[in-house]
């Protein structure tokens, strides 16, 4: 399959890019990188025998990859134009997943609940307000300081 997989990865770089880089990666899959548009596109066999994982992601500054965005599972009978679009489509979710977003407003394509759930995502206590266990925490070495204050006057 890794032949095939090869092969229908030239032909779908072809399509999808006129400036493009393929290489086989060390797990068997192809990925197709498009530095001129800093998006990657990685073809992997899936559980089926038949069937490929299509993943796409950015290229990072210093030509890294960033995890992939989106992914699919496509069978590999469908051919080259069905890939095509599976690829077209993950690259654009990928691409509108960095898009830049004013304040207040969501992403095209994004509900306001996952707008807000980056709020969620905050860790606990980044708020301006000082916890429960901070107090406790600042109350035991304060009297820790304390004890050591008054067993120095009281010792000399």
């Amino acid at each position: 399959m890794s032949a095939q997989l090869r092969d229908t990865a030239g032909e779908l770089a072809e399509i999808v890019w006129r400036e493009h880089t393929v290489y086989r990666e060390r797990s068997g899959g192809v990925v197709i990188r498009g530095e001129h548009v800093r998006r990657w596109i990685s073809l992997a066999p899936a559980g089926g025998r038949d069937e490929v994982l299509v993943r796409a992601g950015r290229i990072l500054d210093g030509g890294t990859t960033a995890p992939a965005r989106s992914e699919a599972v496509v069978p590999l009978s469908a051919g080259t134009g069905v890939l095509a679009a599976t690829c077209r489509r993950l690259l654009a979710e990928a691409a509108a997943d960095v898009a830049p977003v004013a304040p207040g407003r969501a992403a095209p394509g994004r509900s306001k609940r996952s707008n807000q759930s980056g709020k969620a995502a905050r860790p606990k206590g980044s708020g301006k307000h000082t916890s429960f266990g901070s107090w406790v925490i600042l109350a035991c070495v304060a009297g820790v300081i304390a004890l050591y204050v008054y067993s120095t006057a009281m010792h000399g």
